[in-house]
């Protein structure tokens, strides 16, 4: 059996980049998501803050918290929260979510191809 033809092998390559970068996104907001679940609560300034950003070209996603206390908030263990909430705000749904932020990227790739 002979085949002769023209494939674009480039284009598989570009869907999947694609359907990695949509997953990038979606799994940056999940871990925002769950990690909204665990921020410290006093009148929701801190919470509000949160957002996912992603890099596309360079294939990275940040979720970040933008006030001037969030690290302190995050970091210190010894501070109470009566509102609700608790310090590793962020790390912990880092680390708990990573196999569903693989799941949520591989998704994504697969229906790009």
């Amino acid at each position: 059996m002979r085949f002769r033809g023209n494939f674009n092998f480039d284009k598989p390559k570009t869907l999947a980049k694609k359907g990695a970068g949509r997953g990038l996104a979606l799994g940056a907001e999940h871990v925002l998501q769950v990690s909204r679940t665990e921020v410290p609560v006093d009148e929701g300034t801190l919470e509000r803050s949160g957002t996912a950003s992603v890099d596309r070209d360079a294939m990275k996603a940040a979720v970040s918290y933008d006030t001037p206390y969030a690290v302190v908030q995050h970091e210190d263990l010894t501070l109470s929260h009566p509102g609700g909430g608790k310090a590793k705000y962020l790390e912990d749904p880092l680390n708990s979510e990573g196999d569903t932020v693989g799941e949520i990227i591989a998704d994504s790739i697969k229906g790009y191809l």
